[in-house]
């Protein structure tokens, strides 16, 4: 895929959600973020731990599933580096609500490759597969499959990246719906070395084949600061705005990051 592709189309999704604002997907209040192309380095470990609240959800049960409204999702990501090309995460997904106490969701493993930096070429590229399981009263579908291609690029101080991401149900209600396309998308400007804003979008649409009625799709906007303390942390922090009615309507996110010889 060539960069003016890229580029145009990273621009053409975050301008559709001005004319434009499913149920949101289960993990998306787990674990928000938008994949940059590069892997941990080999025999290296990351360790990330998601924080995110939702400040404004849906406030009741739901088919079986269990309010968001002032839900806590704490997620850990354990991430391995095996090759300069090649990583895979594991995670751990919980939620805790006034009335719920705290509660394992599910797990998931993700293995991903990337093309290597030695073939010089003019985007970063790389293909993370996700596979997991999560609790039905979380999530209508109860294993799950993403397949998320990665897209970036470094322009300067601009930092753009397109996850044009395919989320499958295994086994649950939307098993028949097939592949779900579910768009991220963020831009950045390094403010300074150690500051970074910039804007995430998160999007799903309905099935790849045949989308979903604007009114039903999801599409979040989060603006956000990355700072770049140095090459061993992650930290990462946003307030998230859903523009259409199934949506959560706000919520706040952090994620913190550490890596480590192991």
């Amino acid at each position: 895929m060539c960069l003016r592709f890229f580029v145009g189309s990273s621009f053409l999704v975050c301008a559709s959600l001005f004319v434009a604002s499913s149920r949101t997907r289960a993990q998306d209040n787990y674990e928000i973020q938008v994949y940059s192309y590069d892997t941990v380095a080999p025999h290296r470990t990351m360790v990330e731990l998601h924080s995110n609240f939702t400040i404004d959800g849906s406030k009741t049960t739901q088919d079986g599933i269990l309010p968001t409204n002032h839900a806590e999702h704490e997620t850990i990501e354990i991430t391995h580096g095996f090759t300069d090309w090649f990583e895979t995460g594991f995670y751990i997904f919980t939620y805790q609500r006034n009335g719920n106490g705290i509660q394992w969701v599910g797990d998931h493993i993700r293995p991903r490759v990337r093309v290597p930096k030695e073939w010089h070429w003019p985007i970063g590229l790389s293909l993370s597969n996700e596979i997991g399981y999560q609790r039905r009263k979380f999530s209508a579908d109860t294993w799950t499959w993403e397949m998320r291609p990665i897209i970036d690029k470094q322009i300067g101080r601009w930092y753009l990246d397109f996850n044009p991401t395919f989320d499958r149900s295994l086994h649950g209600e939307s098993v028949h719906q097939g592949f779900i396309f579910s768009p991220n998308v963020k831009i950045s400007y390094d403010i300074t070395k150690k500051i970074t804003g910039g804007f995430e979008y998160y999007g799903s649409v309905g099935p790849a084949t045949d989308f979903s009625p604007i009114s039903e799709q999801q599409h979040q906007i989060f603006p956000t600061i990355d700072l770049n303390l140095s090459p061993k942390w992650e930290v990462n922090f946003g307030l998230g705005v859903g523009v259409t009615r199934s949506t959560d309507h706000l919520i706040a996110k952090m994620i913190l990051g550490y890596r480590f010889n192991f």
